[in-house]
C-alpha cells in the first residue's frame, strides 16, 4: 500500500476517534445538565408540596394547644375551648411576632421588672381604634406561656385579685367569653363574639371535659 494512502487512513481514523470523544463529552455535558435540572425541579415542587397552607397551620396550632388547654383546666378551672380559642385568635395561630418569636400566646402584657418586649398593638379606646406601643411578657416556651395565663385567671392582678374569677365559674364557653370581656382582658368590644365564632368554626367544646 502506498505511504501516501496509508498517512490518509491515520489522519481519518484519528479524525473519527477525536469526533468520537467530542460527541461523547457533549453527551456527559448534557447528561449533567439534564441530571441538576431535574433535581433543581424537584426541589421546587418538593418547596411548593410541603408549604402548609394557613388551614394547616390552623390545624397543628390548634393540636398542639389542646393537650396544654386540658392540662391548664385541671389547674384553672377554664375551659379548655376557651384556653384554645385565645391563644388562636390573640396570637394569630402562633403566627404573630409576639407568638412566634416571644412565646407570648395571650398577648399578656408586662408589668414591673420583668422579661418584656415592647412591640405595637391596637387598642380600642373612645370608641376608636388606636395604635400603640405595647409592653409585653416574653417566655421561654409555649408551655410558660400557657402557665402564665393559667396564673392570671386564678390570681387576678396586682390591683384585683379575683378580676377573672367569673371566667373560672362559667360553665359554658359563651358565658366564659363574655365574662373575658366583661372582666377587662380586652378593649375590644367584639372580643367575646371573636371568641365564641372561634370555638364554633373550630368546634373547641369538644376537647372541654
Amino acid at each position: 500500500m502506498p505511504k501516501q494512502n496509508r498517512k490518509k487512513r491515520v489522519k481519518k481514523t484519528k479524525l473519527s476517534k477525536r469526533l468520537a470523544q467530542l460527541v461523547l463529552a457533549l453527551l456527559i455535558i448534557f447528561s449533567i445538565y439534564k441530571i441538576s435540572s431535574d433535581q433543581l425541579k424537584g426541589q421546587q415542587r418538593s418547596t411548593t408540596v410541603t408549604a402548609p397552607t394557613q388551614q394547616e397551620i390552623e390545624a397543628q396550632f390548634i393540636k398542639k394547644m389542646v393537650p396544654l388547654a386540658q392540662a391548664a383546666y385541671h389547674k384553672s378551672g377554664v375551659l379548655p375551648s376557651i384556653v384554645i380559642a385565645q391563644a388562636s385568635l390573640e396570637s394569630n395561630f402562633g403566627q404573630s411576632k409576639l407568638a412566634s418569636q416571644y412565646h407570648n400566646l395571650f398577648g399578656i402584657k408586662a408589668y414591673g421588672n420583668v422579661p418584656s418586649v415592647n412591640l405595637e398593638t391596637q387598642e380600642y379606646v373612645s370608641g376608636q381604634w388606636l395604635t400603640i406601643s405595647g409592653k409585653f411578657r416574653t417566655y421561654a416556651s409555649d408551655v410558660e406561656s400557657v402557665d402564665a395565663h393559667t396564673t392570671l385567671m386564678t390570681k387576678g392582678t396586682s390591683w384585683n385579685s379575683k378580676q377573672y374569677a367569673s371566667v373560672i365559674a362559667a360553665k359554658d364557653y359563651k358565658s366564659a367569653a363574655n365574662a373575658l370581656y366583661a372582666s377587662g382582658y380586652a378593649t375590644d368590644p367584639t372580643y367575646a363574639q371573636k371568641i365564641i365564632q372561634m370555638i364554633e368554626n373550630f368546634q373547641l367544646t369538644k376537647y372541654d371535659p
